[in-house]
C-alpha cells in the first residue's frame, strides 16, 4: 500500500505547478471559520526599481536560506514565518520552507507543490514551461524541516491549514507576482492543489492537478479491486498475482534473508511491529507499484513462480523495495499516514488469490504506519466536502490522469456546476501521465486552456527544454501517494 509513496515524492517535485490570478481580496468561501483573509504582510515587498532578492526579503517573516546560481532565472531558498494554527497565529508559530525560481515580474507564475517535503534543487513544473513563467514551490507542513517544534500538534496538521498555508505565501508574494496564478501539483500535491483552491477559490487563476485520487467514502474501495480485475491484458494480470502468491508461499525463507538485511544495516521495525508484518506489506505493495510506476511493456519481466528465491527477492525489491516499511523508510512520510488516517481515506482491495497466506488481517492501512504516540481519528466529512465542491463549485481546473494508473480508480469528476474544468486521461499511462501523454486532441485542449488561465497568447513561444530543470526523476513516492 505504501510503495508508492516513495516513488510518488519525486512525481510530486517535479510533476506539478501552482497559480492563478489573484482577484484582490481572496476569501475562504465556504472554509472553515476564522479562515485568514488578511494580507500575509508585503508592506515594502512590492517597490519597483529594487532588486528581486531584496523586494522577497521585505517580506515580514522571509528569510533566505540561500540563492542558487540557475541559468536564466534566479533561485531562492526561503523560509517563511507561519502560524501554528491559522485560527489561532498568536499561539507559536514554524518556519516553512519554499523556494522561488523567478523569471520576471511580468510572467505569470506556478504555485507548486508536491504535498511533501521540498527539493531545494531547482526544477520546472510541466506548466511552468508550457507558461514561461515563475514556480513558487512549497513544502507541506509537518515534513521536517518545516514543523513546529516537539511536541508538536498532530491536530493542526489538515487540509485547511495546509490550505492557509498556501495561501499567505500566495498573498505575501502576489504583490511582486501581479501576473496571473496557476496552482498545480501531482499525486497528493494535486490533491493539495485542489484543496487550496476549494477552501481559497479566488486565490489563483486556474489549477492543474495530476493523478489526484479523490477518496470520497473511505470505506467504499470497490473501484480499486475492479481496477485490479481490468487493469492490462489477463497474461500479465495472472503472472503478477503468480509471483505475488509465491512470494508469500516462501515468506519464512525471504524473512529471514530480510531480518539479516535489517540487522547489517541497522534497520528496525517498531512502528510496523516485525520484519514479518512488514514483509505482508511489502508483498501486498507489488502489484499496485507495479502498476503505478510500470508499463504494460513491462510484463514480461515478471519472474515465473519457479524463479529462484534470489531472483524473487530481486524482483520484490525493485519492485516494493525492502527499506520502505522499516522505521527508517516510514519516518519521513509519518505526515502522509497521519493524514490518510484522518481526512485523505486510503484504499483497499480485494486479494483472492492470497487466501490463507495473510497473516495479519487489517494491518495494510495508515494506522500500522504512524507511532502510536500520535492520536488518529478520522473525519469521514473531509473529502465529501471537497469532492462536493469540485462537482458543483469547480472553475478553471483540468485533472490529468493516466489509464493504467491505480490511483486514478477513484478519480474526481466534474459535475453541472462545474466551468471551464476537464478532466481528461492519458492512454496506458501510470502515475507518472501528464499534459505531453494526452491524445494529441486533448493535449491541444489542454496547453490552450492552461495558457488562456495564465493570461498567455496561444502560439507565443514556450520556454526551451532545458535538461537540467525538466528531466524528471521517475522514482516517486509511495503507493500512499
Amino acid at each position: 500500500m505504501l510503495k508508492t509513496l516513495r516513488w510518488l515524492l519525486s512525481l510530486m517535485l517535479l510533476v506539478g505547478a501552482a497559480g492563478a490570478g489573484a482577484t484582490g481580496t481572496a476569501t475562504a468561501a465556504g472554509g472553515p471559520a476564522g479562515a485568514d483573509t488578511t494580507s500575509a504582510g508585503t508592506t515594502g515587498a512590492d517597490t519597483a526599481g529594487t532588486d528581486i532578492k531584496d523586494r522577497i526579503l521585505a517580506i515580514p517573516g522571509m528569510s533566505l536560506i540561500e540563492e542558487k546560481p540557475v541559468s536564466g532565472y534566479r533561485y531562492f531558498v526561503l523560509d517563511y514565518t507561519q502560524p501554528i494554527d491559522h485560527r489561532r497565529p498568536w499561539k507559536g508559530t514554524f518556519q516553512q520552507r519554499l523556494t522561488v525560481l523567478h523569471k520576471a515580474t511580468d510572467r505569470p507564475t506556478v504555485f507548486f507543490t508536491s504535498g511533501y517535503g521540498l527539493s531545494t534543487n531547482a526544477s520546472r513544473s510541466e506548466p511552468t514551461r508550457l507558461i514561461d513563467g515563475n514556480q513558487v514551490s512549497m513544502e507541506y507542513r509537518f515534513f521536517t524541516p518545516s514543523r513546529p517544534a516537539e511536541p508538536a500538534d498532530w491536530s493542526k496538521l489538515d487540509i485547511w491549514q495546509a490550505a492557509s498555508d498556501q495561501h499567505r505565501i500566495f498573498r505575501a508574494l502576489d504583490r511582486i507576482y501581479h501576473r496571473n496564478w496557476i496552482d498545480t501539483g501531482g499525486s497528493k500535491g494535486g490533491m493539495t492543489a485542489t484543496y487550496f483552491r476549494r477552501f481559497y477559490p479566488n486565490d489563483m487563476d486556474g489549477t492543474v492537478a495530476y493523478v489526484a485520487p479523490n477518496d470520497v467514502v473511505n470505506k467504499e474501495d470497490s473501484a480499486y479491486t475492479k481496477f485490479f480485475e481490468t487493469v492490462g491484458n489477463a497474461d500479465c494480470r495472472a503472472a503478477l498475482n503468480a509471483v505475488q502468491r509465491e512470494a508469500l508461499v516462501r515468506r519464512d525463507e525471504i524473512v529471514a534473508r530480510y531480518q539479516r538485511y535489517a540487522d547489517t544495516n541497522s534497520l528496525t521495525f517498531t512502528t510496523v511491529g516485525s520484519a514479518d508484518k512488514a514483509y505482508e506489506n511489502v508483498v501486498l505493495d507489488l502489484v499496485w507499484a507495479f502498476w503505478q510506476y510500470h508499463l504494460e511493456s513491462e510484463c514480461p519481466t515478471v519472474p515465473k513462480p519457479t524463479a529462484t528465491t534470489d531472483e524473487l527477492y530481486s524482483f520484490i525489491d525493485t519492485i516494493s523495495g525492502f527499506d520502505f516499511y522499516t522505521d527508517q523508510g516510514l519516518s519521513y512520510y509519518t505526515p502522509y499516514y497521519y493524514q490518510a488516517g484522518t481526512q485523505l481515506g486510503a484504499p483497499t482491495f480485494a486479494t483472492p488469490h492470497l487466501k490463507g497466506l495473510l497473516r495479519y488481517p487489517g494491518i495494510y492501512q495508515p494506522r500500522s504506519y504512524v507511532p502510536r504516540s500520535i492520536p488518529m481519528t478520522f473525519q469521514p466529512w473531509a473529502m465529501p466536502d471537497v469532492d462536493n465542491w469540485v462537482q458543483h463549485h469547480a472553475q478553471r481546473v483540468l485533472f490529468v490522469y493516466g489509464t493504467n494508473d491505480p490511483w486514478g480508480a477513484e478519480p474526481f469528476r466534474l459535475g453541472k456546476g462545474a466551468k471551464d474544468s476537464f478532466v481528461m486521461w492519458a492512454p496506458g499511462a501510470n502515475h507518472g501521465a501528464n499534459i505531453a501523454k494526452l491524445n494529441p486532441a486533448d493535449n491541444a485542449k489542454a496547453t490552450a486552456e492552461v495558457l488562456k488561465w495564465a493570461g498567455v497568447t496561444p502560439g507565443t513561444t514556450l520556454a526551451p527544454f532545458n535538461a537540467k530543470l525538466d528531466v524528471r526523476d521517475d522514482v516517486m513516492e509511495r503507493r500512499p501517494l
